[in-house]
């Protein structure tokens, strides 16, 4: 009689754990979020948008040159950030890209995207063909060494020492944010 009651308790242990397990597990998550971390994509509207990698630029680099390109040099006591962007097109119509980019620091100090000339500059309010992304394959940015596109921003040291940094995406249901990983 023994055997069959330690099976029991050990098949109704192995149940209660796996039912515990499934409840933290699924704590706090929502497939909907608009509030991620840099390499979680989002979701505004038929666009998904993915932060492949963000980094403070140095122009005295070859290949960070190629990103800052037609800038002048930052100010002193500022630097070139860059966000790197994939963004897909989920729809069967073409769909318009967020026309700007925030990112705040964690003392509540906004800065906007700041135009680029670099042949892997995101097209602020450009459009995506239905079922593709941006970079385009084959295209410079997606050829490149992180193959994001990218969005630029001249931060002020003060900055990266006021982190999180987040990084604010306008939708059509609002905006998402993306805590960048600095």
């Amino acid at each position: 009689m023994a055997p069959p009651r330690r099976t029991a308790l050990s098949l109704i242990s192995a149940l209660a754990l796996a039912a515990t397990a499934l409840a933290i597990s699924a704590c706090g998550y929502s497939s909907d979020s608009k509030d991620v971390v840099e390499g979680e994509p989002v979701k505004l509207g038929a666009l998904q948008y993915n932060v492949v990698f963000s980094r403070f630029l140095n122009p005295n680099d070859n290949e960070d040159s190629a990103y800052l390109v037609g800038q002048p040099q930052a100010p002193p006591g500022s630097a070139y950030f860059g966000v790197f962007l994939e963004v897909q097109n989920e729809d069967k119509e073409p769909q318009t890209l967020a026309r700007s980019f925030t990112i705040t620091d964690a003392d509540r100090q906004a800065f906007e995207a700041i135009p680029s000339e670099s042949l892997y500059a995101l097209a602020f309010g450009g459009e995506v063909e239905p079922q593709e992304q941006i970079p385009i394959l084959d295209s410079t940015a997606q050829q490149g060494p992180i193959e994001g596109s990218l969005v630029l921003f001249e931060l002020p040291a003060s900055a990266s020492e006021n982190r999180p940094l987040t990084l604010e995406i306008p939708g059509p249901e609002g905006p998402a944010e993306v805590t960048l990983d600095l």
